[in-house]
């Protein structure tokens, strides 16, 4: 029969039936499971909050990563913060330019159970570019003296409890700090629905630090709303400067991200047009 696993988010619900459990264990810094379920395949909850499903995480992963990796000068060097489950590295080391991905990740239990219940994610664990830490990311970019990055990712939890501080001025200060002067960031920025001020709070802290800030938005139906945002930032690159010959090796084995997606992807709303101008002053 199965039984069901929701997620409660402020007045919302979402639910997937579950099949069986593979894995429930606690870290020193959250709950994690694992669980089949029928729609979309295995899932991954921290603390009863869904992360991520075999069946959907193509949207989220594909859209952190390759729209900043296109727009970037030929990046060599790139840092991925978060990213337990092995997503978001398996779509940077798709780019032949990349010599060395570094992935600080706190929780080294998450890594561990994504490895053995979610290969069908992580891919590239083995790939002799990647090297994984289980660190504190925020630490890292703050008193970090290492080389610096052509590409900085951010793909942490929502800015909840302990997830505050990955969303926090001085934290997005440490990551450009760690960009070199031609590089770009890109973050998950949430849903500008039902955490609209989260959204447009984090447009206002990064058009702080950086000349050019573009969210944009893409599905993901495992997350409140199913709509969901991620935000590009730089200083010198245009978002829309596809590096074309590039994504020509790339695209085709995307399931969801290409040239016309990420063009359409920076393409706001009014409301939310109208929400940023309200807050930074200008239309």
């Amino acid at each position: 029969m199965g039984i069901w696993f929701d997620e409660t988010f402020k007045s919302s619900r979402f639910g997937l039936k579950v099949t069986r459990t593979l894995f429930s264990a606690q870290s020193p810094f959250q709950k994690v499971d694992i669980f089949e379920t029928e729609e979309l395949g295995r899932v991954m909850t921290l603390d009863d909050a869904f992360m991520t499903s075999e069946g959907d995480e193509f949207f989220y992963h594909e859209l952190l990563t390759h729209p900043a990796m296109l727009t970037a000068k030929a990046p060599e060097r790139v840092l991925v913060i978060g990213g337990g489950d092995g997503g978001t590295v398996r779509e940077v080391l798709r780019h032949a330019s990349v010599k060395k991905c570094v992935m600080i990740e706190i929780d080294e239990l998450v890594v561990r159970a994504c490895m053995e219940h979610l290969p069908t994610i992580g891919t590239a664990w083995k790939d002799p570019r990647l090297e994984v830490r289980f660190a504190d990311g925020v630490d890292y970019v703050k008193h970090s003296d290492e080389e610096k990055y052509d590409v900085v990712l951010l793909d942490g939890t929502d800015p909840i409890g302990p997830g505050e501080v990955l969303f926090d001025l001085e934290f997005f200060r440490a990551c450009k700090r760690m960009l070199k002067p031609h590089g770009v960031m890109a973050l998950q920025s949430e849903t500008p629905l039902l955490m609209s001020e989260a959204f447009f709070e984090t447009q206002v802290k990064l058009r702080s630090l950086f000349s050019k800030v573009a969210p944009y938005l893409g599905p993901v139906p495992l997350y409140p709303s199913g709509l969901w945002s991620w935000t590009w930032c730089s200083d010198t690159q245009d978002p829309f400067a596809i590096d074309e010959a590039r994504a020509k090796g790339i695209v085709d084995s995307l399931r969801w991200y290409n040239l016309d997606v990420h063009r359409g992807a920076f393409a706001q709303p009014n409301y939310v047009r109208r929400g940023i101008a309200d807050r930074v002053g200008t239309r």
